[in-house]
């Protein structure tokens, strides 16, 4: 029982851990879609 609470918490911790950490390396889709040539008319 400790051990399925222990995945619980850590897959917990990683899935909101995981955006604040990719975002710092610029991985984010927002990093990766964007460009400065992008026209809005």
């Amino acid at each position: 029982m400790k051990v399925m609470i222990s995945a619980f918490v850590a897959a917990l911790v990683i899935a909101f851990a995981a955006p604040l950490v990719l975002d710092q390396f610029g991985w984010s889709s927002a990093a990766q879609t964007s460009s400065e040539s992008v026209r809005l008319d």
